[in-house]
């Protein structure tokens, strides 16, 4: 049993050790000062962010970029509170979401498409907080390449709590892993917060059609059709100019629930790579879960599961470090207990998505 959980560490270790490789691979870049010329359509589906909105509004008022040339979409996906939108410079639209399948976001994506009047299109969410120089960014970076979608990097606003800090660092090691797989040419995860694509594009791909029955997943799903037929067009953009902030969860109910919503996904990937990591991932903190439990049965010894904790711990730091390095100014908190609770959080969560419902946004899925 020690020999076959050695091996599965180590298969973890060299999964993320080419990880980071991949993610020195992927250079930072900043806007280069180009007259801007993209016409984009921020599309945001929104339920119950009366609080969220008007953060987001503002953000997006104080960008760098003329007026004429983004417009504002809102999708009101069936919120029991009004939220009046206040006047603005820029053109904002409210609509309603037409549900047509299982996944609220994506139907809400879809109804704004019937609108959009530009072709690059931004998805982001209600309670976000976007860069000043934001579309500048994507803008100069579109000039410059031959590209049709675009993934950008999310980070987390964080309070001086353990709650806070953990979710951080799990998201700088899944940003991590994100900008990993693109530096390795097997981009197949991004986040919908940051996530931007030609509406050419997204209907050459036909949208969401088949995986329109999985409630989330309107931006993995998507990217992986994209890099399965156009590989070439789709990159992600490093740069800190294009990093969108959002808010973490405040109780760790809500965490599981968010965690539990993004992992039911995992399963129904087109990306091989993607499935494949995902299992040792899975894997490799399972191992330390057993090990554990084999520790208290007295069938391990505390210098095994020292030397299995110290092995995975090295490299997740390393990975997590230049992840967050990127992301935030901020140092990293809580980095040990956190790295000793995470492997029983992620397979709670991981089996959980397999057998079980979440809630979200106060539906049930």
């Amino acid at each position: 049993m020690i020999f076959v959980l050695s091996v599965v560490l180590i298969l973890y270790c060299l999964a993320i050790v080419f990880l980071i490789y991949g993610f020195t691979k992927v250079n930072t870049i900043d806007y280069n000062g180009l007259t801007p010329k993209t016409k984009f359509s921020i599309i945001v589906p929104f339920r119950h962010e009366a609080e969220n909105l008007p953060v987001l509004l503002d953000s997006i008022s104080k960008l760098n970029y003329p007026l004429e040339l983004f417009e504002l979409i809102l999708v009101n996906d069936f919120s029991e509170e009004k939220f009046i939108v206040p006047s603005l410079k820029f053109k904002v639209s409210v609509i309603k979401n037409i549900r047509v399948s299982n996944s609220p976001k994506k139907d809400a994506i879809v109804t704004a498409m019937q609108i959009v009047n530009t072709n690059w299109i931004i998805t982001t969410d209600a309670d976000c907080v976007v860069n000043k120089n934001w579309l500048l960014t994507l803008d100069n970076y579109i000039q410059l390449h031959d590209v049709a979608m675009i993934a950008g990097a999310v980070t987390y606003d964080c309070n001086n709590l353990f709650l806070h800090h953990f979710q951080q660092l799990e998201l700088a090691s899944l940003q991590g892993a994100t900008i990993g797989s693109f530096g390795i040419k097997k981009g197949f995860m991004c986040n919908g917060a940051n996530f931007a694509y030609t509406k050419s594009l997204f209907q050459e791909l036909n949208g969401f059609d088949g995986n329109d029955g999985i409630a989330s997943g309107d931006d993995v799903f998507l990217l992986q059709k994209a890099t399965e037929q156009f590989p070439e067009k789709v990159h992600y953009l490093k740069s800190e100019n294009n990093i969108v902030i959002t808010k973490p969860m405040n109780d760790w109910k809500s965490l599981f629930n968010q965690r539990v919503r993004w992992a039911s996904k995992t399963s129904s990937y087109k990306s091989t790579f993607g499935k494949g990591l995902a299992l040792v991932v899975f894997a490799g903190n399972l191992s330390l879960v057993l090990a554990f439990i084999l520790l208290l049965l007295g069938l391990l010894s505390f210098l095994n599961m020292l030397l299995f904790l110290i092995l995975k711990f090295l490299v997740d730091t390393i990975l997590i470090y230049k992840s967050q390095r990127f992301l935030t100014k901020t140092k990293m908190s809580y980095l040990i207990p956190s790295s000793l609770l995470y492997p029983f959080f992620s397979v709670s969560v991981a089996m959980y998505s397999l057998f079980g419902k979440y809630e979200w946004k106060g539906r049930r899925f």
